[in-house]
């Protein structure tokens, strides 16, 4: 356990803050495809950690490890609102380059444990063994996830 004193803690918060929050929006943005959700959640993770920031030893792991979480938490939860009440969001804008729109379609079709492993991979750089600690699985799976996404990223692309 780490402990700060209260004068370092907002020290400590501003730059582990400055280094890591545009890449936790990426993350949850990806993962969830709204932008003011992903601001919440990202918000509401540093929140979180702010109240527990001497019992956390690594903050980096532990603030994409609440982001992925927090995601799949509201990612169940719009189903349920979704199923009950019949509606659908509209799509986001599309972008006018063709390329970037067939990779986003091509990630949107994918389940949303596939977005986040790829996107923690290859857009964070995490190693495997990283991937499967933020999601909270063994190596193998890890490695799974990646190689099936792309599969069907690949395959997706295939057909445009």
């Amino acid at each position: 356990m780490v402990v700060v004193e209260t004068g370092a803690r907002a020290d400590v918060f501003d730059v582990v803050y400055a280094a890591n929050y545009a890449s936790l929006i990426r993350l949850a943005y990806v993962t969830i495809g709204s932008m003011p959700a992903a601001e919440d959640v990202v918000q509401d993770v540093f929140v979180e950690w702010y109240r527990r920031i001497d019992q956390v030893d690594s903050p980096a792991a532990y603030l994409r490890k609440s982001v992925v979480f927090r995601c799949s938490s509201w990612i169940r939860r719009r189903i349920l609102e979704r199923r009950h009440a019949g509606t659908f969001d509209q799509p986001p804008a599309v972008p006018p380059d063709p390329r970037t729109v067939a990779v986003r379609v091509a990630l949107s079709r994918l389940t949303p444990r596939y977005r986040m492993a790829l996107f923690l991979r290859y857009y964070l750089d995490l190693s495997v063994a990283e991937v499967a600690e933020t999601l909270d699985c063994p190596v193998g799976t890890a490695k799974s996830l990646l190689h099936r996404g792309l599969a069907h990223m690949q395959e997706h692309l295939e057909d445009r």
